[in-house]
């Protein structure tokens, strides 16, 4: 009697149909701002991400919350890794250490991806001041929201007005990314920035040596736009409900 062998590529198919094709996956920030009530004022960093895997590659993502339970209060948790579709995480590949999602005092929320604090903190003179030196203006908290210098790694890299202003003129409420100017082949903010490295040297995104982190650090590196004398990147960022 004849024995016919099957290729292996007919089990991985019939495996693959019947699993009914890939399951839809919420986003994990959608999830997060839905989740809090909506009288409250507050921003979603990402925080950390990572991939697995080498044949089949699994995406993840880790976000800080900054939350005022209680107004003019606001209190910061590390949540715990969301799996996330590869569309997504390439989406905000750069976006590592930025906001995502925010809602002020006014209770409007705010999609786009923004340097951290920019949204709710900087700027408001409810927290703080700009302060002048040198001929530069940097933003200051007050004595009692000194701990915001640290949870946004201020003391390090200060929000000088410039950049702010440049984010409210011309990126605020628009959908599109901003990450403050270019020097040295490196924006200001994002995953690849000298702000996000000092922030998070430890990150499991750090320590993460797969071929796609390089792919993600060669076109971050390569992209960009006129930003004054320096160079600056934007791009859509905000994503669905």
């Amino acid at each position: 009697m004849k024995t016919f062998k099957i290729p292996l590529i007919f089990f991985f198919l019939v495996a693959l149909s019947s699993c009914g094709g890939k399951k839809f996956q919420k986003n994990p920030v959608d999830v997060i701002v839905k989740d809090i009530p909506t009288d409250r004022v507050f921003s979603v960093l990402l925080h950390d991400m990572n991939v697995e895997g080498n044949f089949f590659s699994k995406y993840y993502h880790q976000y800080r919350v900054i939350e005022e339970k209680e107004a003019g209060k606001p209190e910061e948790r590390t949540t715990d890794w969301y799996e996330v579709d590869k569309a997504f995480f390439e989406r905000h590949a750069n976006d590592m250490g930025m906001e995502l999602a925010s809602r002020g005092e006014d209770g409007k929320l705010v999609k786009s991806v923004s340097p951290p604090g920019y949204n709710n903190y900087v700027g408001n003179e409810k927290y703080g001041f700009w302060n002048n030196q040198g001929g530069s203006s940097f933003w200051a908290f007050y004595g009692q929201y000194a701990f915001m210098s640290s949870m946004f790694n201020m003391m390090s890299f200060p929000a000088r007005r410039s950049y702010y202003d440049d984010y409210r003129r011309g990126y605020y409420g628009t959908g599109r990314s901003y990450y403050g100017p270019t020097t040295r082949g490196r924006s200001y903010y994002g995953t690849n920035s000298d702000y996000n490295r000092s922030t998070r040297p430890n990150s499991a995104w750090s320590r993460n040596t797969s071929s796609f982190k390089q792919r993600v650090s060669n076109r971050t590196s390569r992209s960009g736009s006129r930003y004054g004398g320096s160079r600056s990147r934007s791009r859509g960022g905000g994503f669905g409900k």
